[in-house]
């Protein structure tokens, strides 16, 4: 096998590629980056049974052929390599030669009979614009489980119903839903479809992905080997999906209610971080709303404390309870508005702490679009 190929262009598609491969790989083999040059120009696809990412790019093309080469070693090659074409070859005795300018590296061959067949899909597909979907994953995953001992909670959950794409992640003490459009085309599915894709693949994707077009997300295989896949342009990217039930959690977003405060984002996220400085690792932060403020009180060891108050307008009765501070930062992060809405939700069994629901506000007295809310649950307050 030789070709020549630009540089930058390698590059950035052995980074693409290499990108979702887990830092330590029990498999050696699952560590390599496959490369098939052709008529058609260069393929590029890596694979470790979970998730795999595959990009075709030009380049010319001397004589064809495939061979695996470690990955990451590949790809910081590539991105040190000097502003030149970067010509590659297999030598029987040297093995494969990768030359650019005066650099010349010499790399072990992966055997390739013994790499897995990279996943094919077949199934019905759909299109979302490329950043709204980033953007809608960017406001879910950090809400999803990063404990393994509950692999679903690990997961986003993407259901597709109607012209409409949901994303809703939780890890039980938070819930996140986010709605984007979705084109199911002339094949769009009357029954409501569901994948539970992990979290860190999402997050890659919308990253990968964010200013590509539409990209086509796809679903194919069954039982044990169910996939999704995301194309946009020349990449793709599959993943196999967690088997198991995702919780419920849509019916923990309550009816509408009038209990509620509208506070500036950024004055409150600022507040919350400065007054979080005094608190332990796991403690929550004590808020209390009035009719014009918020105000925010911290006691930690060292007889050290915080308070600290901005300004707020709230309908309804005086609130005083205890939050996440981190998970209250993640989700105004995530609110992608000039003001948020904090409403407070009410519940049956009296002994329970009711959730917050915290949604995006256009203006101190316009609400914004209901396409993302979040979910927090309170924390309990020592006296």
């Amino acid at each position: 096998m030789k070709f020549h190929v630009n540089r930058d262009v390698f590059s950035e598609a052995v980074s693409f590629v290499v990108k979702l491969l887990p830092q330590r790989n029990p498999q050696p083999i699952l560590a390599g980056v496959l490369i098939e040059a052709s008529a058609e120009g260069l393929s590029l696809a890596a694979f470790d049974y979970e998730a795999s990412a595959r990009t075709t790019i030009e380049a010319t093309v001397d004589e064809p052929g495939t061979i695996l080469v470690h990955g990451r070693l590949l790809s910081d090659i590539a991105s040190r390599l000097p502003n030149a074409p970067i010509q590659i070859e297999v030598d029987e005795e040297s093995g494969i030669v990768l030359s650019c300018g005066s650099a010349r590296f010499t790399l072990a061959s992966m055997p390739v009979q013994e790499y897995p067949a990279i996943p094919e899909v077949t199934g019905d597909s759909g299109l979302v614009p490329s950043e709204d979907f980033a953007t809608a994953i960017a406001q879910v995953a950090f809400a999803a489980s990063r404990d393994d001992v509950t692999p679903v909670l690990t997961g986003v959950q993407l259901e597709v119903s109607g012209t409409a794409l949901s994303l809703v992640a939780t890890d039980r003490y938070r819930v996140a839903l986010r709605e984007i459009p979705w084109d199911g085309g002339s094949a769009a599915a009357v029954e409501p479809t569901t994948a539970l894709v992990p979290a860190r693949t999402l997050t890659e994707v919308g990253k990968t992905f964010a200013h590509g077009g539409d990209i086509s997300i796809a679903f194919s295989g069954s039982g044990d080997r169910e996939i999704i896949a995301f194309t946009a342009g020349n990449k793709t990217v599959t993943s196999l999906l967690i088997k198991g039930n995702f919780p419920p959690v849509r019916r923990l977003f309550p009816e509408a209610t009038e209990h509620h405060a509208v506070v500036n984002t950024a004055e409150l996220a600022e507040a919350v971080r400065r007054v979080s400085l005094v608190l332990d690792r796991s403690a929550p932060l004590r808020f209390t709303f009035t009719t014009d403020s918020v105000s925010m009180d911290a006691s930690g060891t060292e007889q050290a404390r915080a308070t600290e108050s901005v300004d707020a307008i709230l309908v309804g009765e005086d609130v005083t309870l205890g939050l996440n501070p981190q998970y209250l930062l993640e989700s105004l992060g995530a609110v992608k508005s000039e003001f948020v809405r904090i409403t407070f939700t009410s519940s049956d069994n009296a002994n329970k702490l009711s959730p917050v629901l915290i949604t995006p506000q256009t203006s101190v007295d316009k609400a914004g679009a209901e396409s993302f809310r979040y979910l927090l649950q309170p924390n309990l307050l020592l006296r």
